[in-house]
């Protein structure tokens, strides 16, 4: 303590102990709207992205060779 006041790791401790009650108080659990938008967003153009892999030729081509290949095979 130097002139009465606390040293800085003590008024750190103190200031922190002020704004904890704060922080109870005001909480932030989940999402905000924003959050929520760009999440959304995010879905939708994964979503585009995974329809357009999934329905181009290659991939049809490729899906079409294995369940032909399946339905050929003996046991």
């Amino acid at each position: 303590m130097i002139n009465g006041a606390p040293s800085r790791p003590i008024r750190g401790l103190l200031d922190g102990l002020r704004a904890r009650p704060l922080r109870l108080l005001v909480r932030d659990d989940g999402m905000s709207t924003a959050e929520y938008a760009i999440g959304t967003i995010a879905a939708a153009a994964f979503a585009a992205l995974l329809y357009t892999v999934v329905t181009g030729e290659n991939v049809l081509t490729e899906l079409t060779s294995l369940v032909e290949q399946a339905l050929t095979t003996e046991f």
